[in-house]
């Protein structure tokens, strides 16, 4: 009986072996690169069945995606701005003195005058120095601020310089 049992067992054991699943080694249909999973036959042989009714070509030539194509439009001020901090914008010039002290006294009396506007001693141009104020994205934004300097200080002018993008107006 004891003998008869372990045969039933052994038999058993090698009955189940066969019936394990087999090793099957497939290429990944993306990037090519080989995926290894254990399945059952009639798993693998159904796979292949759907695999074969999807329509693709046999050969590796991949499309390309199909470019996007975007209208050729003005950037806004928003998309300049995270693209570069510091651009080439606008000041204006509200007057070239002489001296440091002269600009700190006429910096001052701008600041006074003028409280909206944030003024810069500029002195690229030793012993003279440039009082600028403001910051613009163009011409035409300058003017209301340009015409009201003028009131005070005539010889102000709308010059080209690197500015700050989120200080622009």
């Amino acid at each position: 009986m004891n003998n008869l049992l372990k045969l039933f067992i052994i038999t058993t054991l090698f009955a189940f072996y066969k019936i394990d699943a087999q090793y099957v080694v497939k290429k990944d249909t993306l990037s090519g690169t080989e995926l290894s999973f254990t399945s059952d036959e009639r798993i693998s042989d159904a796979l292949e069945k759907i695999e074969d009714n999807c329509n693709r070509s046999s050969n590796n030539n991949t499309k390309a995606p199909s470019k996007v194509l975007v209208a050729n439009r003005e950037l806004t001020n928003a998309e300049i701005c995270r693209k570069n901090p510091k651009i080439m914008g606008f000041k204006i010039q509200v007057v070239v003195v002489k001296n440091n002290e002269d600009a700190r006294k006429t910096a001052t009396e701008f600041r006074n005058n003028f409280r909206s506007l944030k003024v810069e001693t500029d002195a690229s141009l030793r012993p003279n120095y440039k009082i600028l104020a403001g910051s613009y994205f163009s011409k035409q934004s300058a003017a209301d601020d340009l015409r009201n300097i003028k009131k005070v200080y005539p010889s102000a002018i709308v010059i080209p310089y690197a500015i700050f993008c989120v200080e622009a107006k």
